[in-house]
């Protein structure tokens, strides 16, 4: 039991590193925002509940198969999708980008799509609550091309 405790913790805890960055939230603020943008606790909350369904996701895979035995386009999946999810912070916050910033939503959304897909023929469960993730990346392209666009 408590091995599996552990495995979930550590699926869910890697999506927060982020966090661990001295990050400028205000810039958010500073910027010509689309009247369809939500308030900044929207971001905590729908994050939060993603990067806990993407370690769900994770645990039920990685907790029915020896890492040996998962494949390794599931892995590469994940990979990619992770890399392009953290650096959206990176480089929106930190670099100020908001281009870039878009391209990080929409290497997400296309990643994710790859990883529902992987997902599905390990564990169809895990593929369940990926579908928030992959609808709220949908959400993501279309309000970090807005920002973008007007504040070019």
């Amino acid at each position: 039991m408590f091995k599996k405790i552990l495995i979930f913790i550590l699926c869910t805890s890697i999506w927060f590193i982020t966090l661990l960055l001295p990050i400028d939230y205000s810039y958010y603020s500073k910027l010509i925002l689309p009247s369809f943008a939500p308030s900044n606790g929207f971001y905590s909350i729908a994050w939060t509940i993603n990067y806990i369904l993407l370690g769900y996701s994770m645990y039920s895979i990685f907790s029915n198969y020896k890492l040996n035995n998962i494949p390794k386009s599931y892995k590469l999946s994940l990979l990619i999708n992770y890399l392009f999810n953290q650096s959206f912070v990176i480089v929106f916050f930190i670099l100020k980008s908001s281009f870039l910033g878009f391209v990080s939503c929409v290497g997400t959304f296309v990643s994710s799509v790859f990883l529902y897909q992987e997902s599905l023929q390990l564990n169809k469960k895990s593929t369940l609550v990926l579908r928030l993730y992959v609808l709220f990346n949908i959400f993501t392209i279309i309000l970090s091309l807005a920002i973008y666009l007007l504040n070019g």
